[in-house]
C-alpha cells in the first residue's frame, strides 16, 4: 500500500516539474527561433537601404 500511495503523490508532482521544464523548453524554442528571425530581419533592412541608396 505505501508504494502505490507513493507512486500517486509522486505524480503529481511529476506533472508538474513536466509543465515547468516543457514551459522552458518553449521559452527557450522561442528565443533560438527569434534570434536568427531578427538577424533576417536586420539584413533585409540593410538590403532595402541599400537597394534605396
Amino acid at each position: 500500500m505505501a508504494k502505490a500511495k507513493a507512486k500517486k503523490a509522486a505524480k503529481p508532482a511529476a506533472k508538474k516539474a513536466a509543465k515547468k521544464t516543457a514551459k522552458k523548453a518553449v521559452k527557450k524554442a522561442v528565443k533560438k527561433a527569434a534570434k536568427p528571425a531578427a538577424k533576417k530581419a536586420k539584413r533585409t533592412k540593410r538590403k532595402a537601404k541599400a537597394k534605396a541608396a
